[in-house]
């Protein structure tokens, strides 16, 4: 046989996975707080690991996941149209149920029209990506979600990134920006790390300013926020001034899947041009059922959004008092900071052992020396629940060094 050649050495595409190590070593120390399977849970009550704690890092706004009229929907809907759909809703994945979703949804946020997508995920990567192109700008602010990220990279679109709720900075990028080319501004409703409202009055004013368009990603604001539980736009009476609102089912909704509304050329034209929705199957018809379920108990039981305002209101002046950084929360979703990577896994656990689930986050998703355990609130979070909670704070943060038995953060960030 022949020379086979000289040996070429090349780098293996592997390398980066065989060195990454962090998650082990923190495993090693019992610290890793990823992951963690729920073997049972009953909405605010979750049990993990064999033992029941209090969950505090849920995005089950109204706490209907577990409710069992939305079971009930569910299970119904089986008998009939089975367990999934087997294709894309534009071809062979289409049910009357999506029909009647997309018209209520619509309706719901007076808008002319709706496309559901298969998760919350996809709605922004695919209608992003189909809205925009390539003689386009998109200004973004910089903590818009993963997914409104990935959607602008995947546009081909110019893209400005402004920083977070800075309306000077977005101002000073459309004034060096081409006035020729379509714009359009994207951003979270509400902030999924902070819980923090955009200032959506600022962007109505500055896109019309500048004939740019106005896209909200609502998926931390229905149901939780606003008139009736209609968004970030309707806090300020001003849901008609938005052009794209988009949202998602996995969290107030207590399912899986998204939608975008707004006017019916622009919603028709993402229908029949977006990758993510042509391409992927459609929402199985279990989901849609439990989707219109939760939109009907939302608009029928309007005690729930009130006692959900009421305990984020309560948890938020608690957590304050006690001596936390909370940032400038202003809904449900509640951080509190603890500074180093590894100090927020220590006190993650701990509150793990006093029973409460919170969620670590940690750098990139957080500036650095800003980790924090981010807190989430329910409806349906007993008073009891939520004095226990604060009880394992005020311990775990002693304990840590981050307050004091007065009442005073001693955090130096």
């Amino acid at each position: 046989m022949g020379d086979s050649g000289p040996d070429v050495k090349t780098s293996d595409i592997f390398q980066k996975a065989y060195r990454f190590t962090k998650a082990d070593e923190v495993k090693r120390e019992g610290l890793y707080p990823y992951f963690k399977p729920l073997q049972a849970t009953d909405g605010t009550i979750v049990n993990i690991e064999g033992r029941d704690v209090i969950m505090a890092g849920s995005n089950n706004y109204l706490g209907l996941t577990n409710d069992p009229r939305t079971i009930e929907a569910a299970q119904e809907v089986i008998s009939t149209y089975g367990t999934g759909c087997t294709g894309s809703r534009y071809l062979n994945g289409t049910l009357d149920l999506h029909l009647e979703l997309e018209e209520k949804l619509a309706n719901f946020l007076h808008k002319d029209a709706c496309v559901l997508f298969s998760t919350g995920y996809q709605t922004n990567e695919g209608s992003i990506q189909t809205i925009a192109g390539r003689n386009d700008i998109i200004y973004s602010d910089k903590d818009n979600h993963a997914c409104i990220v990935t959607g602008t990279q995947l546009s081909n679109a110019k893209v400005f990134r402004y920083r977070h709720n800075d309306m000077d900075h977005l101002r000073s990028l459309f004034e060096k920006s081409d006035p020729e080319a379509g714009k359009i501004i994207i951003s979270d409703g509400v902030f999924s790390m902070s819980g923090m409202i955009a200032k959506v009055p600022e962007l109505i004013e500055i896109s019309r300013e500048y004939g740019a368009r106005l896209y909200l990603d609502d998926a931390h604001a229905i149901g939780v926020v606003g008139d009736g539980g209609r968004g970030s736009a309707s806090v300020f009476g001003m849901l008609d001034d938005v052009d794209l609102v988009t949202g998602t089912f996995s969290k107030s909704f207590a399912s899986l899947g998204g939608f975008i509304v707004g006017d019916q050329p622009v919603i028709e034209f993402i229908r029949h041009h977006s990758p993510a929705h042509i391409f992927s199957a459609s929402m199985p018809p279990a989901n849609v059922a439990t989707v219109l379920k939760a939109l009907e108990i939302l608009q029928e039981e309007t005690w729930r959004l009130e006692r959900l305002e009421e305990i984020s209101n309560y948890m938020r002046r608690e957590l304050k008092a006690l001596g936390f950084n909370v940032w400038s929360s202003q809904t449900p979703i509640i951080p509190v900071v603890i500074g180093d990577m590894m100090e927020c896994f220590q006190f993650w656990k701990d509150l793990f052992e006093e029973g409460v689930y919170v969620n670590a986050v940690v750098p990139p998703a957080v500036p650095q020396n800003q980790a924090l355990v981010r807190t989430s609130y329910m409806a349906t979070h007993t008073n009891d629940q939520l004095e226990k909670v604060l009880a394992a704070f005020r311990k775990v943060g002693i304990k840590h060094g981050i307050i004091d038995k007065n009442g005073q953060s001693l955090l130096e960030i």
